[in-house]
């Protein structure tokens, strides 16, 4: 049922106008109903002031058709009011009718007249509060971590996404984060995108891992709004948080940071240190700071005080210019409905150090989004990215370099290797990224490392795609023979190596060059709609049957009598045989049925599980049984309780 909602406005020169709104909740279209004009005099019949008939306008009204009128607006004879409630929901400012009605006595004499909204101009005007869980994650505003290394902004960013996805470790003469890491920040009420940035160092020399990515963070700050300046407040102000502000100015002119001090729960002792140490870091020129602890969480309250009203009405403006642009879409396309079955595919991309893993995710992304070059074990946090191919929403997760970890290795790359076995595990379909530079020296496509990979992928239950990568470098005339050589015997020599899955797909690319990223994706998407897939199990019957009748049985008295055959889930595929009796099936006819599934369905590169369950044969005569008892109703007694009840 539509709702309606009844809106005085107050205008100049005493002339006022209701305003009827009416808002389907089934649709999301739109109907105003308004009123004529009419004059309201300084004093109703009532004899109170005009002030304060109009200060009880923050009251509205729900009326329909003609009737009694309501106390509170008895001098305007507004017909047959239902109920009154406060607030409203949206305010429509549209041209006025004209209108004929008595001036002397406020009557009205025309009739209502309902209109689409949207064949006319309508402003929603957002208002604070706003509520950030209900605005959608690209709309969110975007506040980004920067300083200099080594002052805690990784372990900021954990705190505000609650959880420790960037890697944190103590190192004060190296760099723990080299890329731009992302993710949804829940502080209090509030949510926004927030980045994690590399430490800068503005005097690093040209061509540096740190040059780099000072240049990155730089193109990704020019698509920023806000952002915070984090320094260590135990060493005090140190030349690189003025060379920072200086960086920053120059960069990003339109943005005002937020100074924090970070680690400042050393300072909280009553002696006045954190007053100095405060005063001195207002030398830089962005404000008074706010003291913090990403540790500890101390000063999370005052950081929240801070962004609040900066979020709230950058959402203020983003919302109310497009408003205009969302109706418009709306009156002229209408509602789009989403495929909920679409749900967000997770890949990633796994391999050996310096194979182009990075290299491969700007080139699906399309932008220079991580770290690359020719150093090996160059990337060490596991960056998330997320992008749209075809209408699906991909979220690709770059990892580090697999290394067979020691027991004595220690520090960042201990805590790399352990972040990519995580996300394998997070994953829908894992590219196992190769060289192809490194197959042609070897003779060999996979090396032990590679293995343990695949392996692992193929254990955990996820899509498997080999990607072979450097092909630019086998071209030419005195390659072309090796060129050909490697695309043939790679699909084979990993089929031999990997033989718990068949038919893994192999695509051949250079990612430098950018070629092959739509093969790439089209593969993973095959292979994600292959792990998805459900069967349903009339037809699965349907094939068993035919199975069964094609295979050659030593002794038909040992062929296992399989009942039926089912599908019990997805993600990856996972059949149900059920075994009349207590006789199994033995590993090689579970292998038989899983080739078969495999080729008759076309399920190649993906794990499949099958499981067997024993259905007891009945009892000779527990058929006679029931039908003795069937004809005769066995009388129940009453207990005591019942009795005394009745």
């Amino acid at each position: 049922m539509p709702q309606s909602w009844l809106r005085p406005l107050f205008s100049r020169k005493r002339l006022h106008t209701f305003r009827l709104l009416d808002r389907s909740i089934a649709s999301p279209q739109t109907h105003v109903k308004i009123f004529s004009s009419y004059s309201i005099p300084r004093r109703y019949h009532h004899g109170h002031a005009s002030s304060q008939f109009f200060g009880s306008f923050v009251d509205a009204a729900i009326v329909n058709g003609y009737g009694v009128p309501h106390h509170c607006f008895s001098c305007l004879a507004v017909p047959n009011v239902v109920q009154a409630t406060r607030g409203f929901c949206s305010q429509a400012e549209n041209q006025l009718l004209d209108s004929v009605c008595d001036s002397s006595n406020g009557v009205m004499t025309e009739h209502l007249e309902t209109f689409d909204v949207h064949a006319q101009d309508v402003k929603v005007v957002y208002k604070k509060p706003i509520d950030f869980s209900k605005i959608d994650v690209d709309l969110l505003p975007t506040v980004m971590i920067v300083g200099r290394p080594n002052v805690g902004k990784s372990a900021l960013f954990n705190r505000l996404i609650r959880r420790r996805e960037a890697l944190v470790y103590n190192t004060p003469d190296d760099h723990v984060t080299r890329d731009i890491r992302e993710g949804i920040a829940k502080l209090g009420d509030l949510r926004f995108r927030v980045f994690d940035s590399a430490g800068l160092e503005t005097e690093a020399a040209s061509g540096s891992i740190l040059n780099r990515t000072a240049s990155m963070t730089a193109n990704v700050l020019a698509r920023i709004q806000f952002a915070i300046f984090l320094i260590d407040v135990r060493t005090g102000l140190h030349p690189l948080d003025q060379e920072v502000g200086k960086w920053l100015r120059r960069y990003a002119p339109g943005i005002k940071p937020i100074l924090a001090m970070n680690k400042s729960e050393s300072l909280h002792d009553g002696n006045g240190s954190l007053t100095e140490a405060s005063e001195e870091a207002q030398l830089l020129g962005f404000g008074e700071p706010i003291a913090i602890s990403a540790e500890t969480g101390l000063g999370m309250t005052t950081l929240y005080e801070a962004l609040r009203p900066l979020l709230e009405d950058y959402m203020i403006k983003v919302l109310n210019d497009r408003c205009s642009q969302e109706d418009s879409s709306i009156k002229v396309g209408g509602s789009s409905e989403i495929d909920e079955s679409k749900v967000p595919l997770q890949l990633a991309i796994v391999g050996r150090p310096n194979v182009g893993k990075s290299t491969l995710l700007n080139t699906l992304l399309q932008e220079d989004r991580v770290l690359v070059g020719p150093e090996a074990g160059l990337t060490r946090d596991s960056v998330r990215a997320q992008f749209q191919f075809h209408g699906r929403t991909i979220f690709l997760v770059d990892t580090a370099g697999w290394l067979q970890r020691a027991d004595q290795q220690k520090g960042p790359a201990s805590l790399s290797v352990m972040q990519s076995r995580k996300n394998l595990m997070r994953a829908h379909v894992v590219a196992l990224v190769l060289d192809a530079e490194e197959i042609a020296n070897a003779r060999r496509s996979m090396t032990h490392a590679e293995v343990v990979i695949a392996r692992r992928a193929v254990e955990e239950g996820r899509g498997l795609v080999v990607i072979v990568n450097k092909m630019d470098l086998l071209r030419g005339k005195r390659n072309s023979a090796l060129y050909e050589k490697v695309k043939e015997a790679v699909p084979q020599e990993i089929q031999s190596v990997i033989p718990q899955v068949t038919g893994i797909p192999v695509v051949f690319i250079s990612a430098l060059e950018g070629k092959g990223r739509v093969a790439v994706m089209r593969q993973v998407m095959d292979t994600y709609e292959k792990w998805c897939l459900r069967l349903p199990t009339a037809r699965l019957n349907r094939w068993l049957r035919k199975v069964m009748s094609r295979h050659s049985w030593k002794d038909q008295a040992a062929q296992p009598k399989v009942k039926y055959f089912t599908q019990v889930k997805a993600r990856p595929p996972t059949f149900v045989a059920f075994m009349s009796g207590k006789m199994q099936l033995s590993d090689t006819e579970i292998r038989f049925l899983t080739k078969s599934l495999k080729e008759d369905f076309d399920l190649g590169g993906i794990p499949i599980r099958i499981m067997q369950r024993s259905v007891p044969r009945k009892a000779g005569g527990s058929s006679s049984k029931g039908s003795q008892l069937g004809g005769r109703t066995l009388e129940r007694p009453l207990s005591d309780k019942r009795s005394v009840l009745a």
